[in-house]
């Protein structure tokens, strides 16, 4: 897993007028937090923070947050974005040791062609497009693959029928639904409106 040096100032003010000026002057007022971490207000350049997870790990990158000499391990966690422009309004840094599992999200990307569905003129609903995981922050994928291709008209893959990669453990509920399959318009033609209803 690849890890990234983001600088912070840690001299900003409190207060939303300083976060206004720090925004317009091209930063976005923070915190670090974490266990053992005394909240530390600090503020970072945001075209820095951009870069910073805009790589295949997204908002999972493993960031060395440099703070003024004062160096952490972090990840940015609760991010906050103006409800208009859509820019990061103010982004909260946790504190990981990178050898301790944490819980994020990472995305799901389905692979592989339902071609039985298809054949019975049924469709494929992805139900869940990101996923809840523990794991190390150096072992968090970038993505998982959901495979599709063995899927039939009727089946249903779940949490707990996923390939995870080593050292990844679903936290979501193993029973949730991630792709189901339901009767295309064909087929719900074919079948009548009652086997329609009984879906």
């Amino acid at each position: 897993m690849s890890q990234v040096t983001l600088h912070a100032s840690t001299d900003r003010r409190h207060g939303s007028s300083n976060s206004r000026r720090l925004r317009l002057a091209g930063s976005i007022p923070g915190v670090v937090y974490g266990e053992g971490v005394t909240p530390l207000p600090v503020a970072v350049n945001a075209k820095e923070f951009r870069a910073a997870v805009t790589g295949g790990q997204g908002l999972n990158s493993l960031i060395t947050l440099d703070a003024d000499g004062q160096t952490y391990i972090v990840m940015a966690r609760e991010i906050q974005r103006h409800p208009v422009r859509g820019t990061v309004a103010h982004v909260d840094f946790q504190v990981v040791d990178p050898h301790k599992p944490v819980v994020t999200e990472v995305p799901l990307h389905l692979v592989g062609d339902a071609i039985e569905v298809r054949h019975a003129d049924w469709e494929v609903d992805q139900q869940m497009f990101s996923l809840e995981i523990r794991t190390r922050p150096d072992q968090i994928p970038n993505f998982v693959n959901v495979d599709i291709s063995e899927l039939r008209a009727g089946q249903t893959i779940r949490v707990n029928d996923l390939v995870l990669p080593e050292g990844v453990v679903a936290a979501a509920d193993p029973s949730v639904a991630v792709v189901a399959t339901h009767a295309g318009r064909v087929a719900k033609a074919v079948s009548g409106p009652d086997a329609a209803a009984t879906e």
